[in-house]
């Protein structure tokens, strides 16, 4: 442990003398200024494929676009929902009770409990997609935004109940008890033995499954790192001054302390999520409670903005389809359901029952979206800071905050820090079982991951917002495509798990241990 810790140490001073002789060679010029530049010609190529406009490519102008990654996850929503009878609603008492323990036997393989898991994957999506996707949402598409946001939240919980229990069901136990799930596994073995009009999907699944790797491995430079370190950056630099200019060793030290956990795995990532995530939670949500509390007279009010403007939107925000896209996807990305993040994290829970974690899972969107998302938007509509069109994302957040008690910013910077900090080291997992799923499961080339992984910790704090929230869109909901593709061929298989398992829960042939 001592010697990969050093190895980080070494590695991230030559990438820290590296950039800083760049930066000397080239002192018209900061250092995120050059990364901006190597980043947007990438992600101006990768916007034609991954946010190609249906409206356009139908003939349509209604002045508005409609990404087909958005439109994909809203569909993948609509139809698991259906399909599953609404387990949404019907499942969430269960699901209650399955991360109380209730059902927690010791004996059962895997490498972490329901709560472990459960707190592992909000860690990855209880983050700055809450605070800054929020804000970016509430600025682009008004106050209406927040309805769909909500709207897909709780959409998103049947699509994460079905991903979650395929990851559980195709996962890989390896002889030392090291699991590896997620649409990687499920894609491949899922789809081996299945046909359509005679034709095999064997190749098929393999495809999207090195499709998926591909992606995730992207999406966790973007969303699950450079954005997260951006943000914490930005919201750094505002109560302490002295940091301005100065993303880049911010990164470097934080890139120090996600080494110190990721190194340790799946075990470690989840003993230090356990405690972060209710802990940051509960900061948050608090704070949001107290700005709300004393705002209360005005809490109707703000409701009844949110509900007219979502069908009934301002002309500034794009109609009535662009409030409805901007909310769904800013939810997308918050909550991620669909793209098969998630059943990465879920994978590694201690069940013999994968039905189980798909319970346990569905509150995940809930309580990422229809909770703390809102209580956000809340603050930013009834504060009235979201007319403030100079800000973006967490500055916009901070703002509203501070509009009420002017030291509550400092609370949220270190909320957005914690945030930042558990997302990163939870996207470092998704990424390294893709990374490995590609390259094989050797140490040696999982540590190759982590480093890299490392380094653009400090290209995140060091690059403008724009091109990194571009890009982490593109990679997170990009990763929805194969997936869905892989859930809609199977969901009838989950349907048939799914009330095999809630008749054996009913007739007690599931024991409960507490």
């Amino acid at each position: 442990m001592k010697k990969k810790i050093l190895l980080v140490l070494v590695f991230m001073n030559s990438v820290s003398t590296l950039f800083a002789k760049n930066a000397l060679e080239n002192d018209a010029i900061s250092i995120g200024d050059l990364i901006d530049s190597w980043f947007q010609p990438i992600v101006s190529k990768l916007e034609l494929v991954f946010f190609a406009d249906l409206f356009q490519l139908l003939g349509f102008d209604f002045g508005v676009s409609l990404p087909f990654i958005v439109v994909w996850l809203v569909f993948g929503a609509v139809f698991f929902t259906l399909k599953m009878n609404f387990i949404n609603f019907r499942g969430f008492r269960h699901a209650i009770e399955l991360v109380q323990g209730k059902y927690d036997d010791p004996d059962d393989k895997g490498e972490v409990s329901h709560f472990q898991a459960l707190t592992t994957a909000l860690s990855a999506t209880v983050g700055l997609g809450n605070i800054a996707s929020v804000a970016v949402a509430i600025t682009i598409g008004g106050p209406g935004a927040t309805f769909w946001m909500i709207v897909a939240g709780i959409l998103g919980m049947s699509t994460k109940f079905t991903e979650v229990t395929l990851g559980v069901k195709y996962r890989e136990i390896d002889e030392n008890g090291e699991v590896s799930g997620g649409p990687m596994y499920y894609l491949t073995k899922g789809l081996k033995h299945r046909s359509v009009f005679g034709l095999s999907l064997s190749g098929v699944g393999k495809v999207l499954a090195v499709m998926f790797a591909i992606i995730a491995v992207m999406a966790t430079f973007g969303g699950g790192n450079m954005f997260q370190a951006n943000q914490a950056f930005a919201q750094a630099a505002i109560q302490l001054p002295f940091l301005q200019g100065h993303g880049f060793y911010f990164g470097i030290g934080m890139a120090l302390l996600v080494g110190v956990v990721i190194i340790g795995g799946i075990q470690s990532i989840a003993r230090v999520t356990e405690k972060i995530v209710p802990f940051m939670a509960v900061l948050y949500v608090l704070s949001a409670l107290i700005i709300l509390g004393v705002n209360y007279a005005n809490i109707p009010t703000a409701f009844g903005l949110i509900i007219s403007e979502a069908f009934n939107p301002i002309s500034m925000t794009g109609g009535f389809i662009g409030v409805l896209m901007t909310g769904f996807q800013r939810a997308s990305f918050s909550n991620e359901a669909g793209v098969g993040s998630a059943a990465i994290a879920h994978s590694a829970v201690k069940t013999n029952e994968p039905v189980s974690e798909g319970f346990v899972a569905l509150l995940e969107p809930f309580i990422d979206t229809v909770v703390i998302c809102t209580m956000t938007a809340l603050v930013i509509i009834i504060t009235g800071e979201y007319k403030d069109v100079g800000l973006e994302g967490s500055e916009l957040t901070s703002k509203a905050f501070g509009s009420v008690i002017s030291w509550f910013p400092m609370v949220l910077a270190v909320a957005v820090f914690l945030f930042a900090f558990s997302t990163m080291i939870s996207w470092s997992y998704y990424g390294l079982k893709s990374w490995t799923y590609l390259f094989g499961n050797k140490p040696i080339i999982g540590n190759i991951y982590k480093v890299i992984f490392l380094v653009f910790v400090v290209i995140g704090s060091s690059t403008t917002m724009g091109a990194v929230l571009s890009f982490s869109d593109m990679m997170i909901l990009a990763m929805a495509f194969p997936n869905i593709i892989g859930l809609l061929i199977m969901s009838t298989e989950v349907k048939l798990d799914m009330q095999e398992y809630m008749r054996k829960v009913k007739n007690g042939l599931i024991k409960q241990f507490k």
